[in-house]
């Protein structure tokens, strides 16, 4: 029998007792890394040449050198890669409260804190405060009591302005509490806030693109400006077929650009949304938002496309080695040259599990943690 006949006979054994998915994906891996290890056999023929190993001299031939690396014993996990968008979170456009002309406006790019002026308005500064509920009423006494009073008065005291407990009453201690604010800005202590006078956030405010200019005439409810959140999130679109990646407070890795990782959780999963793409067509997605684990991390970056992997397969405690040192014994069987204590080698035939990171898991007969096979330099 020649040695094809009986290379084909092994394929024809080996194949028979695999289904069909599992032979199509041996298959594909061997093809990915037959390249690998067709590298490795130039290489070793280079060094025989380069050596003189192959030459009869009337000399003792020299000691074969070659690369080793460790079987390693620990965790493998697989990750799918994903794009996605960093961007900062919660971008609105700030609207203005009241009619008249625009006399101040902030800068693009700059950050307001609570207590201080975010646009003026006929000269009238109107500050941002910090709250969940959006201003839908001006502040004076008198007035009906509501939520949105013990969140002005959690606010002032926030500023150092307010001593006692924030209820919902509109009362002699939240008149006195504004009028001392009033004073700290130089403005009239009147104790009262007209409706546009404090615009209410949870957090600072970062200012984008500014949609109207100083002098301009405008109405209530006019665009003014863009503006976000200081927290920066990347927005991921997965698709159907990787949905079940996308796991509430999974860790993923976030690749931004110019190489530089950082790690982050995804945070929101949203529903099946349809979308369009590149190329017109619909298609169904789901809407994934990673927060980024070191907030200065992306700091560098206003708005990029960056890459997310997200874990997708693991395996714990299992013996792993590179990718370079797998053998093809045949299309369906791969093997590892394994390094004997006298130096010699040998070919023994493996099992092979997830590939991930560089490293492939292996299982097989004298494969044991901290045995040294052969990984051909290229």
């Amino acid at each position: 029998m020649t040695a094809v006949q009986h290379e084909n006979e092994l394929e024809n054994e080996s194949t028979d007792v695999l289904p069909p998915r599992e032979r199509s994906r041996r298959r594909l891996i061997f093809g990915a890394v037959v390249g690998v290890i067709l590298l490795g056999a130039v290489g070793a023929g280079v060094w025989a040449v380069s050596t003189g190993a192959l030459a009869d001299t009337g000399h003792d031939a020299p000691q074969q050198q070659f690369a080793t690396e460790q079987v390693v014993r620990g965790d493998l996990e697989e990750s799918t890669s994903a794009t996605g968008t960093l961007r900062y979170d919660d971008s609105r456009a700030v609207q203005a409260g009241a009619a008249g002309t625009v006399t101040g406006l902030p800068s693009p790019g700059t950050t307001v804190s609570a207590g201080e002026s975010l646009y003026s308005i006929d000269d009238a500064p109107v500050f941002l405060l910090r709250g969940e509920i959006p201003t839908w009423r001006g502040f004076a006494s008198g007035m009906g009591d509501g939520a949105d009073v013990q969140q002005l008065e959690e606010a002032l005291r926030e500023l150092g302005f307010f001593a006692d407990e924030p209820d919902e009453l509109f009362r002699w201690a939240t008149v006195e509490a504004i009028m001392d604010w009033q004073e700290s800005h130089g403005l009239e202590r009147t104790g009262e806030l007209p409706f546009g006078s404090v615009v209410f956030a949870e957090g600072d405010l970062r200012i984008g693109t500014l949609t109207a200019s100083v002098g301009d005439q405008i109405a209530a409810g006019s665009e003014l400006f863009q503006a976000s959140s200081t927290t920066q999130i990347v927005e991921v679109d997965l698709g159907l077929a990787d949905q079940q990646l996308a796991v509430l407070d999974a860790a993923v890795i976030v690749r931004l650009p110019g190489g530089e990782n950082t790690s982050g959780t995804i945070v929101s999963v949203g529903t099946p949304t349809e979308t369009e793409s590149g190329t017109g067509e619909a298609t169904t997605v789901i809407p994934v938002v990673v927060a980024l684990d070191d907030a200065d991390a992306a700091s560098a970056f206003q708005e990029a496309s960056v890459t997310v992997d997200i874990p997708s397969q693991s395996r714990e405690d299992v013996l792993s080695v590179p990718v370079g040192a797998l053998l093809a014994i045949t299309p369906d069987q791969f093997g590892v040259e394994l390094v004997e204590p006298d130096g010699s080698t040998r070919q023994v035939p493996v099992e092979t599990g997830l590939f991930a990171g560089g490293r492939v898991e292996i299982a097989g007969d004298g494969i044991a943690e901290g045995a040294e096979v052969v990984v051909p330099q290229r």
